[in-house]
C-alpha cells in the first residue's frame, strides 16, 4: 500500500518525507487556505515546494466546475511539474474533464468518490485514481469499507488500472482495514500515520530492554 498525506502544510510533509513510508501527497482548497495560501501564484510556487519535498504524486485540485474551466485549470497544474496530478470532482463534466485528460496523457484523481457507481464511471472514463471519502460515509452512518471492498472487486473484475485511494482517513484502524481489502493507497493526516507507530507493549518491551541494559 502507498501512503499518502493529506495536507498542504510542508512541514508535515517533510516530517512524513523524512520518515521514509511517504509515496505523495494530496491536497485541496481547504488545505490551502488552512495553511493560510491564497492567490494563484501563491497557490502554483506551493505546489513546486511540496514537489521539491517528495519524490511521487502530488494532487492539485481545479477549481472550476465547468469542462473548458477543469480543462484550463488541469492543464495549468500539470505543466507545474511531472508529479503534478490533477485532482478532479466527480460530477458529470468533471467526468467528461477526466475523459480528455486521459488522451492527453495527463494524469487525474477523482475526488469525492461516495459510491461504487461513481468509482466505475471514473475507471471507465480514465481516471489513475479514485479516492472513496470513507470518513465521511462513516459520518452518515454508512460502512466506508464496504465501498472500498465494492470498488476493489469491480476493478478486478474487469481489469480497471485505475488505483484506489482510500481518502477521508480518520484514525489508523482506517488505514489498516484499507489495506486488508486491498486498497492502492490511503492519503491520510500526519497524526494516523505515525500512530501506526505506537504500541503499549513496544513501549513496555522497549523499557524492560533499556532497564536490563542498563544492570
Amino acid at each position: 500500500m502507498k501512503f499518502f498525506i493529506d495536507t498542504a502544510n510542508l512541514a508535515q510533509i517533510k516530517e512524513a518525507q523524512d520518515l521514509g513510508v511517504l509515496d505523495g501527497v494530496t491536497t485541496n482548497p481547504t488545505l490551502m487556505a488552512k495553511e493560510g495560501i491564497k492567490g494563484k501564484e501563491n497557490i502554483i510556487n506551493h505546489y513546486r515546494a511540496i514537489c521539491d519535498i517528495v519524490d511521487g504524486d502530488v494532487s492539485a485540485e481545479v477549481i472550476s466546475t465547468d469542462f473548458n474551466g477543469m480543462v484550463k485549470e488541469g492543464e495549468e497544474l500539470a505543466a507545474l511539474h511531472p508529479q503534478i496530478v490533477v485532482k478532479v470532482p466527480m460530477i458529470k463534466e468533471g467526468v467528461k474533464a477526466i475523459r480528455y485528460f486521459s488522451g492527453k496523457g495527463i494524469r487525474t484523481n477523482c475526488t469525492l468518490v461516495f459510491s461504487a457507481g461513481q468509482a466505475l464511471l471514473a475507471a471507465k472514463a480514465g481516471a489513475s485514481y479514485v479516492s472513496p471519502f470513507i470518513g465521511r460515509l462513516d459520518d452518515v452512518s454508512v460502512d466506508g469499507m464496504e465501498l472500498i471492498s465494492d470498488i476493489r472487486l469491480i476493478y478486478d473484475n474487469y481489469g480497471f488500472e485505475t488505483e484506489i485511494l482510500a481518502a477521508s482517513i480518520r484514525h489508523p484502524m482506517h488505514i489498516i482495514q484499507s489495506a486488508k481489502l486491498g486498497a492502492d493507497v490511503a492519503t491520510c493526516p500526519l497524526s494516523a500515520i505515525t500512530a501506526l507507530l505506537n504500541h503499549p507493549l513496544t513501549d513496555k518491551g522497549l523499557a524492560q530492554f533499556l532497564a536490563d541494559a542498563a544492570k
